[in-house]
């Protein structure tokens, strides 16, 4: 099975639409960094998506279990350092680092019972997996004939 999503640059804004399946999201940056703030920037995204695999797994594998969940919210953080961009910041990641998160439960189950579940949502879940265990990624340009603009029109 291929996963996929489509984003495109809206007009000269910098805003970014992202299309899934028949879901679209808006992607954009506050305004310190070349931002409109209509969204969420790709960093926070990201930790998003991950507490939200989490959570879905933690789900999963409790009823897989048979393990009670009364109530379960996952609080993700990283940090991010915007001087990562410039030159001759080289010592300085440009991508969010020392990402943990917290898992708060309210459950009857047993200590080992929540211990034995959180293993096996180490396991499974295929987000927190991708980050502990980067893949290759690979890029290409296509590119695409350039609209002409009238001057007179423009």
């Amino acid at each position: 099975m291929t996963l996929g999503a489509k984003v495109s640059a809206e007009g000269r804004s910098g805003v970014r639409r992202i299309r899934i399946r028949d879901f679209q999201l808006v992607s954009d940056s506050p305004p310190d960094f070349a931002g409109y703030n209509l969204g969420p920037g790709s960093p926070e995204l990201q930790l998003g998506v991950l507490g939200s695999c989490l959570t879905h797994t933690w789900l999963i594998q409790a009823a897989d279990r048979g393990v009670p969940l009364d109530s379960l919210e996952i609080d993700v953080a990283a940090e991010i350092d915007p001087r990562g961009n410039l030159l001759g910041q080289d010592g300085i990641p440009v991508f969010p680092h020392n990402i943990r998160y917290t898992v708060t439960i309210a459950s009857p189950a047993s200590e080992e019972d929540l211990a034995g579940l959180e293993a096996a949502v180490d396991r499974a879940c295929p987000i927190l997996n991708l980050l502990r265990n980067p893949q290759a990624v690979t890029g290409r340009i296509a590119r695409k004939a350039t609209v002409a603009v009238d001057a007179e029109a423009a």
